[in-house]
Order: structure tokens, then C-alpha cells, then sequence
């Protein structure tokens, strides 16, 4: 839901970025990228609009 920008130089928790822009930020990659993509830390950008069989939620389940 973040607008896309650049982050301060100092440690952050949470970042938000700016308040307006024309790019969202997607993290991470999916099933469809190659593992180097597949980290919360990558970060890509495009519009609102954009729709993507790679971009979505996530469901993630914790076995006991």
C-alpha cells in the first residue's frame, strides 16, 4: 500500500515512504521470479493500476 520512494540513510522500522506518488511498492518476488527476488528486502515499483499473475497476497500457514 506504500507509495514508492527512497528510505532515509538511518535505520528504519517499518518505512512507510512518501505520502504520494505515482508508483506503489511491491516487495519481494514470487513463484514465478528467480530466488534473488524472493526476499521481503526487494523492492519494485509500478502503478496502482498495474495487474500481475505474480502480485497478490500471500497465505502463509505455521505447522506445530
Amino acid at each position: 500500500n506504500d507509495w514508492y520512494g527512497s528510505y532515509g540513510s538511518s535505520s528504519q522500522t517499518n518505512p512507510t515512504g512518501p505520502s504520494s506518488g505515482s508508483y506503489r511498492v511491491w516487495r519481494g518476488g514470487s513463484w514465478y521470479n528467480s530466488l534473488q527476488y524472493c526476499r521481503s528486502a526487494y523492492r519494485l515499483r509500478n502503478t496502482p493500476a498495474h495487474r500481475d499473475h505474480c502480485v497478490g497476497f500471500r497465505v502463509v500457514s505455521q505447522s506445530q
